[in-house]
């Protein structure tokens, strides 16, 4: 098998170098490409606070698959089981709920200490750690409202509770030597058509300014917030629109997150990743698959997540985009979930790095679009695969279709048992 993979690697480079591909370049780069996994696929956004209700903030997790994770102990030795299956650098992205202390802990009192399990877990596995605030799930947020929220008190309690987070995500950065992107959704709107849609976007904006009003490093922690369109529930209005935070990012120099899933059906986050670009020093990508609504499908190499990754490599943005992925599907196997979807994601990148794009660029500036469309497809066809199962044979990661009977093993032996 190894021969074979190494064979076919060979005359694949013999047919990029022909087209003026470097592909060991193209593998280099690829191996210091980190994708940050999402702790919340392997236990159905349930996370491990106490008094955890049940989810809410126009989310849901469908599909009741036998083995989810029950504590972070569990959830760890998943993710771990996962990593080993997928090639490449990884990060892991972690939500406020999944703090680990023996008493209940309200969000607005996090602190640091109670994810030192997890930072001393990123360190054994050489990985860094990126966080959310968890506005969602709680009874201080039930009324649809959090940081827009009319009550004082209840904007306050979730003000208190992003700066928290922001002192977590900072520890993150400084123990683990990496900086922390913590990204803000909130979900806050209307199920039915509003009076008023200002007042609550001057309340968000002011919460905003409140919460990263203490100038943290960028070396250990980077601002993110993120649009929705809509969510079940909140399906006539919603705070944080698009405009809302492209206008909010630009204007206060912090990064953007652009969900795959959070936008109408007709659009795509693909092509507003060059024209955000040009506002905001960095972008953050949550890339998901929706299915009519924000369902957040495993993530497939489809058309949409190719586009992506050329994106980002086409426009050389590989520094200042952070690639995080955001899905939750209860129906598969949880793991085969992370397995699929990064490993997929992982792939978008590769054939994005193996493209022609100095002929290409060369083509468009000269008008010849004829050789522009021929060259785009006749790339579709050249022998990515081969080059990908020697990227996975080179760091000891199952090559093909292998480590779908590692899952199932793990399965039997590990996730039948809870």
């Amino acid at each position: 098998m190894r021969d074979e993979i190494e064979s076919a690697f060979q005359l694949a480079k013999t047919r990029y170098a022909n087209i003026g591909v470097d592909v060991d370049q193209a593998l280099n780069v690829l191996a210091d490409i980190p994708v940050s996994m999402h702790c919340w696929q392997g236990d159905d956004v349930i996370g491990f606070e106490q008094q955890a209700g049940p989810l809410s903030g126009g989310i849901q997790a469908t599909g009741n698959y036998p083995g989810k994770a029950r504590n972070a102990q569990e959830l760890r030795q998943d993710l771990e089981f996962a990593m080993q299956l997928i090639p490449g650098a990884k990060r892991l992205n972690l939500h406020a709920i999944y703090l680990e202390c023996d008493h209940p802990v309200e969000r607005d009192q996090l602190q640091p200490e109670y994810f030192a399990g997890w930072v001393n877990w990123a360190k054994t596995q050489k990985i860094g750690l990126d966080f959310n605030p968890t506005c969602f799930s709680h009874p201080l947020s039930n009324d649809g409202f959090t940081l827009a929220h009319q009550d004082d008190k209840v904007r306050q309690f979730w003000i208190e509770h992003c700066k928290a987070c922001r002192d977590v995500s900072a520890y993150f950065g400084q123990s683990l030597g990496t900086a922390s992107v913590m990204n803000i959704w909130i979900p806050d709107g209307m199920k039915d058509i509003p009076v008023d849609r200002l007042g609550p976007r001057q309340r968000l904006i002011e919460a905003l300014d409140e919460i990263i009003d203490e100038k943290l490093s960028p070396q250990y922690h980077i601002d993110a917030v993120e649009s929705k369109l809509f969510g079940v529930g909140l399906e006539s209005y919603t705070v944080g629109s698009n405009e809302f935070y492209l206008g909010y990012a630009a204007s206060r120099q912090i990064a953007l997150c652009l969900d795959a899933g959070h936008f109408h059906p007709t659009e795509v986050i693909s092509d507003k990743i060059s024209a955000a670009s040009l506002y905001v020093p960095q972008l953050l990508l949550h890339v998901s698959r929706p299915v009519r609504w924000d369902s957040d499908h495993v993530v497939l190499l489809d058309q949409e997540t190719q586009a992506i990754a050329q994106e980002i490599i086409r426009s050389q943005l590989l520094d200042r985009v952070h690639i995080g992925l955001d899905f939750f599907d209860a129906s598969i196997n949880r793991i085969a979930a992370w397995v699929i979807g990064t490993r997929n994601m992982k792939k978008a990148l590769l054939k994005a790095l193996l493209e022609p794009i100095d002929a290409l660029r060369k083509a468009e500036n000269q008008g010849d679009y004829t050789s522009r469309l021929a060259l785009m497809e006749e790339d579709k066809s050249m022998p990515w695969q081969a080059v990908w199962d020697y990227a996975c044979e080179s760091e000891q990661v199952p090559v093909g279709q292998d480590w779908l009977q590692t899952v199932k093993e793990y399965e039997a032996k590990a996730l039948s048992t809870r």
